[in-house]
C-alpha cells in the first residue's frame, strides 16, 4: 500500500535540518565537500537534495551515493541494499584420489 496524500511525504526532521546546515556550511566552504551521513533509509528524496553526496547507512557500512534528478520520490534505503548477495563456490574435485 502506498502512503495516504493527505499525509504528504515523509522525510526525518534531522535529515532536512542538517541538509539545511550543510548548504549554508558549503556555501562558505571551499575545496572537497563531505558527504551528508544518513541513517534515516525510510525519508523520501526531495528535490532539495539534488547533487548532494551522501553515506547512506545498511546498517553495517557507509555506501556512498550521489542524489539525481531521476531519485526523486524514492526511498534513500533502496539504493543501499542490505543483505550481501551470495554467490555459490566452485565445487572442488578430488583429482586422483579413489574410495
Amino acid at each position: 500500500m502506498s502512503r495516504s496524500v493527505w499525509k504528504g511525504p515523509f522525510v526525518d526532521f534531522g535529515l532536512l535540518r542538517s541538509v539545511v546546515k550543510k548548504e549554508r556550511s558549503d556555501a562558505q566552504k571551499k575545496g572537497p565537500k563531505d558527504p551528508l551521513k544518513v541513517y534515516s533509509r525510510r525519508s523520501l528524496i526531495l528535490p532539495d537534495f539534488v547533487g548532494l553526496e551522501v553515506d547512506i547507512y545498511n546498517g553495517r557500512s557507509f555506501q556512498k551515493v550521489l542524489i539525481k534528478e531521476e531519485m526523486i520520490g524514492h526511498y534513500f534505503g533502496e539504493f543501499a541494499p542490505t543483505r550481501k548477495i551470495f554467490i555459490p563456490k566452485d565445487k572442488v574435485k578430488n583429482k586422483g584420489k579413489k574410495k
